[in-house]
């Protein structure tokens, strides 16, 4: 039972359906009322937790689905991210410290930001292993209109 708007989407966890996918849930997401100024922390939180599932979590494994379950109310919007894939390390959310940057732009590194940026744009994060099924809710809050 959903308190609210809801949105469910499953896709592929491949590269190309995870890109589709969110792109469709951040068009939902705006006709259902995200307001403007949180649409784009919740577009890249929301890519860089389903391009962790795709790259990581199936890395090793077949890939599967990844569902996702979106609930818009009034003043926050909770997006709950479910697969199959292989656990958390440590069965747990990174502490999203960055990558060290390096002294030159070739020292640049090419990832290790995902988890930082997670934590800086959601308001809450919550990770569980159950079944065989990772669960990661991410909590947006915004104020009031």
């Amino acid at each position: 039972m959903c308190n609210g708007k809801c949105l469910d989407l499953n896709f592929a966890a491949t590269e190309v359906e995870a890109s589709a996918g969110i792109a469709q849930l951040s068009r939902c997401l705006a006709a259902q009322g995200l307001p403007a100024q949180k649409a784009g922390d919740v577009k890249i939180a929301l890519a860089e937790a389903i391009n962790n599932v795709v790259e990581h979590a199936y890395a090793d494994v077949t890939p599967a689905k990844v569902k996702v379950r979106c609930r818009l109310h009034r003043n926050w919007l909770h997006i709950l991210i479910s697969d199959t894939g292989s656990p958390l390390p440590g069965f747990r959310v990174p502490d999203g410290v960055p990558a060290e940057l390096g002294s030159s732009i070739d020292d640049l590194p090419e990832g290790g930001f995902g988890w930082f940026l997670i934590h800086e744009l959601t308001s809450d994060i919550h990770y569980e292993r159950s079944n065989g099924c990772n669960r990661l809710s991410l909590r947006f809050d915004f104020p009031e209109p």
